[in-house]
């Protein structure tokens, strides 16, 4: 009876001890590789308790109060189960708006639940996995996938932002000395930049034809980028119309240290490149290594599988990859 029973056991040994690890090496690779921004949080923080100082106007409340209707699904019990359900959808929404595409709520969890049923079915009906296993598993891909993406693309847009935005700067700067007012300089820069910063600008100066301050529409750009710099940029124009000054020059000492940032950066990462190529193929040699014995000699690689100390070596494994691989990441990454 013992031996008879043994197998199920061995095997579900084996499969949680490697759900395990993977779900570990994930979480560390997230937490690595998407983590927050390369400002620190006193900075971050004073630029919030600026940010906050804008007091809306009951105009643009109830813009974002028709925007945030139109993003729900139209079925009542849909919108009360994803009120429930997300406890933060303001920062779920904010994390939307930040890849520049008109993503819902409702459109994101639908695909996060049919995502999530997808990987339980084929995981239960094609690899014989028991619903104990498979429904966690359908639930872990459902959530984490989709978030992934999102930070992907949200990522991406800023990146993007990010190397036409000190351009984008200087021809602002050409307005105001050439005699524009910043209002008109704006619309210049909508019309003349390159996407996503001309789409942004083009946003800011459709909100001024409707009555808004510039001030407010550049926060409302702000709170979809939330990039430091460009809350920089609007500091310095709200200060300027408050006291005065030369707004040219400031912005144009703005738009040079973004470039002599920029130009840190892709030192570090030159100079970081040979530590980041060696992690790439010192992490992935012991998965090709496996591949490869198990097309030359399956059985010799399936005791590994099959003995449960097998099992606590791979997961041991697994672990140390991810934790090194962490590390390595954490270890090329500087505060500019």
């Amino acid at each position: 009876m013992m031996l008879g029973t043994s197998g199920p056991i061995d095997q579900l040994t084996v499969m949680l001890v490697v759900g395990g690890a993977t779900l570990l090496i994930s979480l560390l690779l997230v937490f690595a590789f998407a983590g927050g921004s390369d400002h620190s949080s006193s900075s971050r923080r004073r630029l919030t308790e600026i940010s906050q100082g804008q007091k809306t106007t009951g105009k643009t409340k109830a813009r974002e109060t028709a925007r945030r209707s139109q993003e729900t699904s139209g079925i009542k019990i849909i919108d009360l189960l994803l009120k429930k359900l997300i406890p933060n959808p303001d920062l779920l929404r904010s994390r939307l708006e930040k890849t520049g595409r008109k993503i819902s709520i409702a459109q994101y969890s639908s695909i996060a639940v049919v995502l999530a049923l997808i990987v339980t079915v084929l995981t239960h009906l094609l690899y014989d996995v028991s619903l104990f296993l498979a429904i966690p598993t359908g639930l872990f891909c459902g959530l984490f996938f989709p978030h992934v993406i999102v930070g992907f693309l949200g990522k991406r847009r800023i990146n993007k932002f990010m190397k036409t935005f000190p351009e984008a700067i200087e021809l602002l700067c050409r307005g105001l000395r050439a005699g524009l007012p910043i209002s008109e300089a704006i619309v210049t820069v909508g019309n003349d930049a390159p996407d996503p910063v001309g789409k942004e600008f083009r946003g800011v100066a459709d909100a001024m034809r409707v009555g808004q301050s510039i001030e407010q529409g550049l926060w409302d750009v702000a709170s979809r980028i939330d990039l430091p710099d460009f809350k920089f940029l609007i500091i310095a124009i709200s200060i300027q119309r408050e006291t005065g000054g030369n707004l040219a020059e400031t912005l144009a000492g703005l738009a040079n240290t973004l470039r002599k940032r920029r130009q840190i950066k892709l030192k570090i990462k030159a100079m970081s490149s040979e530590a980041r190529a060696s992690a790439w193929i010192i992490g992935s040699l012991p998965f090709i290594m496996f591949v490869l014995l198990w097309f030359a000699n399956d059985a010799y690689v399936g005791t590994l599988i099959e003995d449960p100390r097998g099992a606590y070596m791979i997961g041991a494994g697994l672990t140390m990859i991810g934790t090194g691989c962490a590390v390595m990441a954490k270890m090329v990454r500087f505060e500019i």
